[in-house]
């Protein structure tokens, strides 16, 4: 639990205006100072290594908040369907399902809109309507 809010804290900080500000004044006193150290090796390596490990460690943080993210969005939609009487509470198990599962079933429900249009107003127009205009 506690990585989990670091990486929150530093997902905010990290999407912050000041904070990308704060990279780029760095890049500029790291170029500016190429002339003083003579633009060598180190000076280079300096800024390589640098931008290495940060980024090695921002695809972490990102992969974590992503996760979240998906976390809670999954919930959120869960309860839409757990609520809504319409729908297949079948849907909620999904995450189970293996990938060919999982397009079988994208098959179906793209076999079902095949047929319908959402008009402008959000009502369902159906395609022997649309055909007769």
């Amino acid at each position: 639990m506690k990585f989990a809010k670091i990486a929150q804290k530093l997902s905010l900080w990290a999407g912050l205006p000041r904070t990308f500000l704060g990279a780029i004044a760095l890049i500029i006193l790291w170029g500016l100072s190429g002339p003083i150290f003579h633009f060598n090796d180190t000076w280079q390596l300096i800024i390589n290594t640098s931008t290495t490990i940060i980024t090695f460690l921002m695809v972490f943080l990102i992969q974590n908040t992503q996760n979240r993210d998906t976390d809670i969005l999954h919930l959120k939609i869960d309860e839409l369907l757990r609520v809504t009487k319409e729908a297949q509470n079948a849907m909620l198990g999904l995450e189970s399902l293996d990938l060919k599962q999982l397009e079988e079933l994208r098959k179906k429900y793209r076999h079902l809109g095949e047929g319908e249009t959402i008009a402008l107003d959000g009502t369902v127009v159906p395609e022997t309507k649309k055909q007769d205009e």
